[in-house]
């Protein structure tokens, strides 16, 4: 029994490794055959995640940087902290290079008897080759086909990645800023790194304004030795409609993106993986055939759990916005005052944890 999986992203090698540690053969197909990694990009990993990744897919412990402490300011409130999560007991968040995720999977995959890649632009027989197809790419003739209907956002915004280098210090709590320009992240990835995140209105990019300059403006902590190339994408969120045709199943980026403020993204694709890993996992110990009853089962146990948790990210966003278009502190005020209630600020870490 083969499993194929279309995509070479993060998600589809992550994918890959858990099925392939249930003894599944699968089959990875790409159209590319030399896949660029952005040297900057960065993710963020719940604690509940990186436990789950370790003792089901991988050990990642060599690779991740490991935050206790995360700190919401707002520029409204002249950078007062809004809400503070940390838990003195273990780590509550830990941010990982892209690149040497996929680095460390990749190399793990292509050892595995389980594993095979494949260079692919034909896909006209995949139905009939494989019992179960799992979608991750956006850009191929399956998606077209297939997964055209969705619920796109467009935020009218662009991100801004980059990755400091400053001195050495004790590197350990990330900082969220909700800017008047908008959210800006310094992520630590090592006590002389730190990655960031700015997402900027479209409306508020000024041709003379340097970028390097905005993210000095809002660093309070860091003595800055090198801001490395800037990447630019555009910000959007995007849920389907429907997860499957037939045996074909849409998965990761392509099944729901969500806006970066809250570094959940990636943590909702490992969610889906635990289930549609227990899923398969319990077809095969009770004899039963992998196919496309999967799909249907793991629509059903995921699609509103990944819509609520989807709009939730999208409700703070719109929060921050509106402040930050009408110029008044009263949402920031209230969410200060909330986030000192200990049951509620408990609620938020868990649910960023181990999601709804």
């Amino acid at each position: 029994m083969r499993v194929c999986i279309l995509g070479v992203g993060l998600s589809s090698l992550t994918l890959a490794k858990a099925l392939v540690n249930l003894n599944i053969h699968v089959d990875l197909i790409s159209q590319k055959k030399n896949i660029k990694i952005n040297e900057n990009r960065t993710i963020g990993i719940s604690e509940n995640n990186i436990e789950y990744f370790n003792n089901h897919i991988i050990n990642i412990e060599k690779i991740i940087w490991k935050l206790k402490k995360i700190e919401i300011l707002s520029e409204n409130l002249n950078d007062e902290k809004l809400l503070i999560f940390e838990d003195n007991k273990k780590y509550l968040f830990s941010i990982i290079k892209n690149s040497k995720l996929y680095e460390l999977l990749e190399k793990n995959l292509l050892k595995n008897k389980f594993f095979k890649k494949i260079n692919k632009k034909n896909f006209i027989n995949l139905k009939k080759d494989y019992n179960l197809i799992i979608n991750t790419d956006f850009n191929n003739i399956v998606s077209k086909k297939y997964f055209s209907k969705k619920i796109i956002k467009k935020y009218n915004s662009l991100a801004y990645v980059t990755v400091l280098e400053h001195d050495k210090i004790t590197n350990t709590v990330a900082t969220q800023i909700f800017t008047k320009k908008g959210p800006l992240a310094f992520l630590p990835i090592s006590n002389s790194e730190t990655s960031i995140v700015f997402s900027i209105n479209s409306s508020n990019i000024k041709r003379e304004e340097n970028l390097k300059d905005l993210i000095n403006n809002y660093n309070f902590k860091y003595k800055i030795k090198k801001i490395r190339n800037i990447e630019t994408f555009e910000l959007k969120s995007l849920s389907l409609r429907s997860y499957y045709d037939s045996n074909i199943l849409a998965f990761g980026d392509l099944l729901h993106r969500i806006h970066p403020l809250a570094g959940q993204g990636f943590n909702m694709t490992l969610r889906d993986i635990k289930i549609i890993s227990r899923i398969i996992k319990k077809k095969i110990d009770l004899g039963l055939p992998i196919d496309s009853s999967i799909n249907q089962e793991f629509e059903n146990k995921t699609k509103h759990k990944n819509f609520i948790f989807s709009n939730s990210i999208d409700f703070i966003y719109e929060l921050f916005n509106l402040e930050r278009k009408s110029k008044n502190k009263i949402i920031s005020k209230s969410i200060q005052k909330i986030g000192n209630y200990s049951s509620i600020n408990k609620l938020f870490r868990e649910i960023a944890n181990k999601g709804i």
